[in-house]
């Protein structure tokens, strides 16, 4: 029997998939307990267009990286921190400062967790930030620290 599967069924497949099944473990498991349906016309006429509409949002997704990624890659966002004489910073600037000073001067919100800085900033100058905005979509940010 061919069913389709509305939660992941551990040995069988996830949620979505179309499984052929022996009739009893369906009617006696699979059905009673909601984790599958019966992959009739109506079913299957359902589960396509789920699909086609999770492609589309995922395709409408990647365009808005891709547009993103062009637009941080074209911006410089500049700070201001209060160093020593020798440049070196008092604290330090963090991903949450870079997407907050994105935000205040170019009106771009972005969270801070996808900005990759390997360790804070602690020294003026200017630096490229990669941004990694979607699977497999990366951009480099310009961070330009200034004197206070």
């Amino acid at each position: 029997m061919k069913v389709i599967l509305q939660q992941d069924v551990k040995g069988q497949g996830k949620k979505g998939d179309l499984i052929d099944v022996s009739d009893g473990y369906a009617r006696n498991f699979l059905l009673p307990k909601k984790l599958a349906v019966a992959a009739n016309e109506a079913n299957l006429n359902i589960m396509n267009q789920k699909k086609q509409a999770e492609k589309n949002k995922k395709d409408k997704e990647i365009t808005s990286a891709k547009e993103l990624a062009f637009k941080i890659s074209q911006v410089t966002v500049s700070i201001k921190a209060k160093a020593g004489e020798n440049g070196k910073l008092f604290g330090s600037i963090t991903s949450k400062d870079i997407a907050d000073g994105l935000k205040k001067q170019h009106n771009i919100d972005l969270d801070k967790r996808k900005l990759l800085l390997e360790d804070s900033i602690k020294s003026l100058g200017a630096l490229d930030v990669e941004v990694r905005l979607y699977e497999g979509i990366m951009s480099k940010l310009k961070v330009k620290v200034e004197q206070d």
